[in-house]
Order: C-alpha cells, then structure tokens, then sequence
C-alpha cells in the first residue's frame, strides 16, 4: 500500500486509473477505522507516517462536490461526514461534526465540537464545547480537551509533526496548540496558554528556568506567562508558557489534577 501511494504521489496522472482510486480509499477506510495513522508512537518518541498524508492529500482532487443533508441542515464538500456512532460506542451531542477519514474510539465524549479528517481521538476522551481537533492530530486516551481549544491540523509539509496531546492530559479553556507541539502525558495546560513550534517554555519550579520549545513534559502544570524582549523601538513583553509544577506521580490522575489546580490556583 504504501510504495503504490508513493507511486501515484510522484505521478498524478495515475490519479485517474482505477488502481490509484481503491488504494486511495483504502486507506482513508483504515484512517477512519483506527486502522491507519498519520502519526505513530514509536517508544518515547512519535514518528510521521508522511505516506498516510499524502494519501490524504491525493484524496482531494479525486473527489467531487456533493451535497450533504443532515436533517434539516445542508453542507456541500468534498468529504463524507463520519458515521457509525452508535456502533462504534461513541457520544456526540449535537452540533458535533467529525469527517469522514478522523478516527473517534470507544468512550469517547464530542460535545458540539469539529473533528477534521486524519485525526486520531483516543477512548475516554471528552472534545468539549466548540473545541476544534485538527487534520492529523494525535489525541491520547482519557484526555479532556476544554471548551473553545483550538487544536492546529498539519498535511503539508509532510515531514511536519501534527500536534501531539497524549494519554491524561487536560488542555484548559481557549487554549492554542499548533504546529506540531506535543503535550506530554497526564500534562495540565491551564486556560488561555498557546503553544506554537517557537514559544518559549520556561520551567521555573527549579533555582533556574529551563528552556523547552515544541514539547510539554509529562504531568507538567502550564499557565500563560510573558517575558521581556527587546526591538529596535523597544523593550516589551511576549508571551511564553511557564511550568509552574507538577501533578503527583503517587495518586491517581483524577486527585493529581485536582491537588494540583488547587495548590498553584490554575484556571482551566
């Protein structure tokens, strides 16, 4: 499957044999199933399957504009809308919309939120209200995503990383994760912290800050900080993500999360 998608990749004109088509469909049927990832835990670390999205990517202009009907409502696009829910063991509260091609496992909770196609959204995980998951991102296990988070998608570039949020974690209110960050296991992002590729993450719960970018440590607590930066018209302050702690490694995540918004009075 993959060196025929590498093939049709370095030669659009298979894109119309027949061929091409199936192999295409395949693996939007296994993106949507769980079956196949953009990206994979790999050990400690992550690896981009980049064959799986460019699958995704060449899925686009074999597809024609069709128009959906959802009850009352009506929406025209290239991509189905999931389906199966029920079978599935899935809750979706209405408005929730996912595409067809974004995997949602069982237990999993969508308040009226928008999953787009080539995600991966983990059991027991809440999406809460007008929460966005992007194309290609990772959601762990027993994560909750808090209302009006906005969860960046990748397809391109295809070595790109997509966000990353594993098992546990809990991203609070209006948070922004973009660019291919990832938010370590069983990590607290509090409300209102938005992580890009260059933000600046400083852990300060030592006797001297220490620098991250891109990547959230495990059981980290996170607010939203600033730090001074000079321009030429001045010095002003940016904005950067500050450790401020730790959940507890000794009691389970739900006492852990909750001892630690209670010790270092983090809004989520």
């Amino acid at each position: 499957m993959k060196n025929t998608i590498e093939s049709i990749w370095d030669d659009r004109s298979l894109l119309d044999t027949k061929e091409a088509r199936d192999a295409i469909a395949d693996v939007m049927q296994k993106l949507d199933t769980g079956v196949l990832r953009c990206a994979s835990p790999d050990g400690d670390g992550w690896v981009v399957n980049d064959w799986v999205k460019k699958a995704v990517v060449l899925n686009f202009p074999i597809q024609e504009m069709t128009t959906i009907e959802a009850g009352p409502f009506e929406f025209h696009d290239k991509m189905p809308l999931k389906t199966g829910y029920a079978k599935a063991g899935v809750r979706v509260v209405p408005h929730a919309i996912a595409r067809y091609g974004a995997f949602i496992a069982k237990d999993v909770i969508l308040m009226p939120s928008y999953i787009n196609l080539g995600a991966y959204v983990d059991s027991g995980t809440m999406i809460d209200t007008w929460a966005t998951v992007g194309s290609c991102a990772q959601i762990g296990k027993d994560v909750h995503i808090s209302g009006g988070v906005g969860i960046g998608g990748v397809l391109e570039p295809l070595q790109a990383s997509p966000v990353i949020i594993e098992d546990g974690a809990f991203v609070g209110s209006r948070c922004i994760v973009v660019e291919g960050v990832r938010v370590g296991k069983e990590a607290v992002l509090g409300a209102g912290v938005v992580l890009t590729s260059s933000t600046l993450i400083l852990d300060v719960t030592g006797d001297k800050p220490v620098e991250h970018r891109g990547y959230i440590p495990p059981r980290s607590v996170v607010i939203p900080g600033t730090r001074p930066k000079k321009f030429p018209a001045g010095t002003y302050d940016i904005p950067c993500a500050l450790i401020i702690g730790k959940r507890s490694e000794s009691t389970d995540r739900k006492t852990s999360l909750n001892s630690a918004l209670r010790e270092h009075d983090v809004a989520v």
